[in-house]
């Protein structure tokens, strides 16, 4: 009885041959012989009676597969198809990071059963014969692309992952609305950045490396807003930056206080929160303490005549607005004499006081009694002594610059 195939399986494979093929029908047994077409097969293995398996040779378009055996001859003839393999003539684009959009070109794609970026497969869609687009899997460094249909595996087109540049810090993290600060981002991979935003703002580069860009803060609203590095990769990262609104001083209290400082100074405005410096003139305050937003309070330190207190925050430094934001530094009181010296112990007595820096003359005492007074003049104060007892005492002004020396008023039954 002659050999008689029913199938083969598979009943395709590339032109260099080399397919494991298997061939199922019936009266096999004996086989001396198999074929592709014209071309014997080197080698094969009767199974069965009704398989045969073998592996493909070399060979173009399509060929019939014979059994042949000494008694029943040479069996009927299945077609068996040489596929032509794919082949990849480029890449569009050639770099780029995980989930970068493919586009593969070449030939023989129809079919494609994967696609390949190195060992990790790729999600992909056949457009046509000659063009599949892919998306690049998870990946790193340069990697060969192939494409694998039913005819075998193209050759390989090289595609480089580039890294994504990263944020990890931004120095100072907040600035002026007026923009031109400097500020340093750290991170990684920030090379050849080609764009530093701040929200939609461009700033401007003035120094790049690898892990660090130097730029100058661009003018922004009163907010937070995001900042991001751009390279040939891709955009990094947002952290964000806050543009903070410069302070403002509307008033003091006290509004003068001695030369030689020391004294406490309550500062009333607002965007006073982020305070770092406040100054009396050009000298620097101390012990500087946030109560609010819109209240601080600090220690005044050494200075003379009338001079502006500024505030200091990110936002910049405060200027001249609504309020009062001048401090006035007062010498201490000094007494140089009373007249009359003396008076009765019923008190009512007028004195004048004379000396110098007592125009912000604020109190006068008879030891420790308050006396009603009038400033006359920066030499001159007119009190009334209070009542006392027989004998001495001393007379001392005080004022924002502080307490005089002492002066004996005598009083007299």
């Amino acid at each position: 009885m002659a050999p008689v195939i029913s199938s083969i399986n598979p009943n395709h494979g590339p032109p260099t041959g080399g397919t494991a093929v298997t061939i199922t029908g019936s009266g096999f047994t004996g086989a001396t012989l198999v074929k592709f077409g014209t071309v014997p097969v080197s080698s094969f293995t009767l199974v069965s009676d009704s398989q045969i398996t073998t592996t493909a040779p070399a060979g173009t378009g399509s060929a019939a597969v014979t059994v042949t055996t000494p008694l029943g001859g040479t069996s009927n003839g299945v077609t068996y198809t040489y596929t032509v393999l794919p082949v990849i003539t480029s890449l569009t684009p050639t770099s780029g990071t995980a989930g970068t959009s493919v586009i593969i070109s070449g030939s023989g794609f129809t079919g494609a059963s994967s696609v390949h970026f190195g060992t990790a497969s790729a999600t992909f869609t056949v457009l046509s014969d000659g063009q599949i687009q892919a998306t690049a899997p998870a990946g790193s460094g340069t990697v060969q692309v192939t494409v694998t249909t039913p005819a075998g595996t193209s050759n390989s087109a090289a595609f480089t992952y580039t890294v994504l540049p990263v944020i990890t810090s931004l120095t100072p993290n907040q600035g002026p609305t007026s923009g031109g600060n400097t500020v340093t981002i750290s991170g990684t991979n920030l090379s050849g950045a080609t764009s530093v935003l701040f929200g939609t703002h461009a700033a401007t580069i003035t120094a790049n490396t690898a892990t660090q860009i130097t730029v100058t803060a661009p003018a922004g609203a009163a907010q937070s807003v995001n900042v991001t590095v751009t390279t040939s990769a891709g955009t990094s990262n947002p952290l964000p930056y806050f543009y903070v609104a410069a302070p403002a001083i509307t008033g003091l209290i006290p509004t003068m206080g001695p030369s030689g400082g020391g004294n406490t100074v309550t500062i009333f405005g607002s965007g006073l929160a982020l305070t770092s410096a406040v100054h009396f003139g050009a000298a620097a305050a101390t012990n500087i303490t946030v109560i609010s937003d819109s209240q601080i309070t600090v220690t005044a330190p050494v200075g003379t005549g009338t001079v502006l207190v500024t505030a200091t925050t990110p936002g910049g430094t405060s200027t001249v607005g609504l309020g009062n934001a001048y401090y006035t530094y007062v010498a201490p009181p000094v007494i140089t004499s009373l007249s009359p010296a003396q008076g009765s112990v019923s008190g009512g007595d007028d004195v004048l006081i004379r000396g110098s820096n007592l125009t912000y003359t604020d109190a006068v005492f008879f030891g420790t009694a308050p006396a009603s007074f009038a400033a006359v003049s920066d030499t001159m104060v007119v009190t009334t002594s209070p009542p006392g007892t027989v004998g001495p005492v001393t007379v001392t002004v005080h004022s924002p610059g502080g307490t005089s020396n002492g002066a004996t008023f005598q009083y007299q039954p």
